[in-house]
C-alpha cells in the first residue's frame, strides 16, 4: 500500500487525471463570477504544497485562460471545458432557492492512451465533466498501486441538448463493475445516495464530506465520524477536491487512515476560508509537514497489519494530532485580498462579488453545492 517507512516521500509519485475548465457562476441572469475550476486545480495545488510528486493528464481547449504549474494537453481544435451555473435567489434576496449546472463546452475525454508509460505508486481519477471513460480508469488501475476516485468523475451525465448535469446511480453508470480494484471512493453528503454506501464499503474505502461537519469513513468492518476544523467560509468552491487531496497527502506521508482523513479536513477547511484556488502560505505549509512527520514518527507501527493493508483505526494520540493541525492553522490566518480590505463584514460574510481580474469570487461553488435532482436519476 501507500505507506512504507523505509523509502523517503519525495520517491513517490502519483498520477492525478482530470481536466481543468471554465467555471461561470450566473445568479438572476447576471454572471457574478469567473474562474479556474476542474478538480486537478484544486488537488495539484495540495500536492505541490505538501510536496508530493505528480504527474498531471489534464485537456483543455485552444482558449484555455489560465497559468497552471502542470502544463495540460493543448486540443486545438476544441474550446476548453466549460461549466454555466445557474442560481436563483430566495424571495428576499438570501439563500439560494435552486441551482442548475450546465456544461457548455467539452474538450474531449481522455483517454487510455493519453496515461504515461509509467508505472505510479498512486492514481487520482478526479473528472467533472465525463472525460474519465471506463477503459481510462481501468488502464489506471493497472499501473496505479492504488487509485482514489471521486464519485463525480463516474455519475455525472449531460443533456444532450443544454448539458444540464443531472447523476445517476453507480449501479448504472458504467463503472460498478471496477469498484473491487478502487481503494478509496470519495463522495459528498448529496452524492452519497447514488453510491449505495452499504455495498460500495464491501470492496473499497468509502469518505463521505459533510462540510462543516467533518467527514465519515467507511470500511468494510466499522465507519468512522473525523472532527472538522473552524472555518470562516467565504467561497466553498473546491473544498471537496482540496479535502481528497490532503487525504492522499496524508497517506502518502505514512499517516494513519483516520489521521490522513484529519489532514483531509484540514486542507478543506483552509479552502473555504480563501476566494476561488486557495494560497496556502509557506510558514503553514512548513509547520504541517512538521506535524505530519511529528506524527509518523509517533505511529510507526500503527498503519498497516502484517500483511501490509491499512488499518482503519483511530491510533492513541489523534485528537492530540487535530489540535496541532488546528493549532498550525491560527499561526498562519490568510489576509484577505486588496479589493475586500475595504469591504464590509457583511459582503465578506455573505461573499457579494467585489473583486475584478482574472479569478473572481463564486458566490456559491460550482462543485460543492447539491445538484438538482432531476426524476428518474436516483
Amino acid at each position: 500500500m501507500l505507506v512504507e517507512q523505509k523509502q523517503p516521500n519525495m520517491g513517490r509519485r502519483g498520477l492525478v487525471v482530470g481536466n481543468y475548465c471554465h467555471d461561470v457562476l450566473i445568479r438572476n441572469d447576471v454572471v457574478v463570477g469567473e474562474t479556474l475550476g476542474g478538480a486537478a486545480s484544486f488537488i495539484s495545488n495540495v500536492l505541490d504544497g505538501v510536496s508530493i510528486r505528480c504527474d498531471l493528464v489534464s485537456k483543455v481547449g485552444f482558449d484555455f485562460a489560465y497559468s497552471v504549474s502542470h502544463p495540460p494537453i493543448v486540443v486545438p481544435t476544441s474550446p476548453t471545458t466549460l461549466f454555466h451555473a445557474f442560481f436563483d435567489s430566495g424571495s428576499e434576496g438570501e439563500g439560494v432557492a435552486d441551482r442548475v449546472l450546465k456544461r457548455v463546452c467539452f474538450c474531449g475525454a481522455i483517454e487510455p492512451s493519453d496515461l504515461p508509460e509509467l508505472r505510479f505508486d498512486f492514481g487520482m481519477a478526479i473528472g467533472v465533466a465525463g472525460e474519465i471513460l471506463p477503459e481510462t480508469l481501468e488502464r489506471m488501475l493497472d499501473i496505479c498501486e492504488v487509485v482514489f476516485v471521486d464519485i463525480q468523475a463516474l455519475i455525472r451525465v449531460f443533456d444532450s441538448g443544454d448539458g444540464t448535469v443531472r447523476l445517476v446511480a453507480l449501479k448504472e453508470s458504467g463503472f460498478f463493475h471496477l469498484l473491487p480494484r478502487i481503494g478509496f471512493l470519495k463522495a459528498s453528503a448529496e452524492e452519497a445516495p447514488y453510491v449505495d454506501v452499504e455495498e460500495a464499503r464491501k470492496w473499497c474505502c468509502v469518505l463521505i464530506t459533510n462540510g462543516e461537519k467533518g467527514c465519515t469513513l467507511f470500511w468494510k468492518d466499522g465507519e468512522m465520524q473525523i472532527s472538522p476544523f473552524p472555518a470562516v467560509q467565504i467561497d466553498p468552491t473546491g473544498a471537496g477536491d482540496s479535502f481528497l487531496g490532503g487525504f492522499v497527502a496524508g497517506l502518502v506521508h505514512g499517516l494513519a487512515v483516520l489521521d490522513a482523513a484529519l489532514l483531509g479536513n484540514l486542507f478543506g477547511s483552509l479552502t473555504v476560508d480563501q476566494i476561488g484556488l486557495p494560497k496556502f502560505e509557506l510558514r503553514l505549509l512548513q509547520r504541517v509537514k512538521d506535524e505530519v512527520q511529528r506524527r509518523k514518527m509517533q505511529c510507526l507501527n500503527c498503519c498497516e497489519d502484517s500483511n501490509g493493508d491499512l488499518k482503519f483505526l483511530k491510533p492513541a494520540g489523534h485528537q492530540q494530532f487535530h489540535s496541532s493541525l488546528a493549532a498550525a492553522k491560527l499561526m498562519s490566518v490568510a489576509p484577505l485580498p486588496e479589493c475586500l480590505r475595504n469591504s464590509s463584514p457583511r459582503a465578506v460574510e455573505q461573499g457579494i462579488p467585489q473583486c475584478s481580474g482574472q479569478q473572481k469570487l463564486l458566490v456559491n461553488p460550482v462543485y460543492e453545492e447539491p445538484i438538482q435532482s432531476v426524476e428518474g436519476t436516483q
